[in-house]
């Protein structure tokens, strides 16, 4: 059986990480009956292509993908962020109201007082940052 190394642990730890994250979104709004806001839709759509394009890069071992990943997990990351502190920081919302639909303010779950849908997509996002950046792009 062939070892990974560590550039192609990397690539799949954040494909599984994409999935979860992707499962996990869809969960709450399909099973769970969550309707997303507007910024959870923006978060969804930077996420959803992550299951694609690392699973090809996964299995291709392409680290080029970090050129493509890690603008878009740093976008969705500072959309998380942005999506967190208009459910967590009073006043904040103001700033960009979410009309259409569920308010973007809504907090669905709030597990341990402050791990909401938001944080969740945050964590998924850092994880993916983090493991684009640990990529060594040198063939050893």
């Amino acid at each position: 059986m062939k070892s990974l190394n560590s550039n192609q642990l990397y690539l799949y730890l954040a494909w599984i990480i994409s999935i979860v994250a992707t499962l996990g979104s869809l969960y709450f709004s399909e099973i769970s009956g969550f309707i997303p806001c507007e910024l959870c839709w923006y978060q969804r759509i930077l996420m959803y292509p992550f299951v694609i394009l690392l699973g090809i890069a996964t299995f291709q071992n392409d680290l080029s993908v970090r050129k493509y990943i890690l603008p878009m997990a740093i976008i969705g990351w500072l959309v998380s962020l942005n999506h967190y502190l208009v459910q967590k920081v009073p006043g904040f919302a103001e700033i960009k109201p979410c009309v259409n639909g569920v308010p973007c303010s809504a907090q669905y779950i709030n597990w341990l007082g402050f791990i909401t849908i938001p944080f969740l997509a945050i964590t998924a996002f850092t994880l993916i940052i983090i493991l684009m950046i640990l990529l060594n792009n040198k063939k050893k």
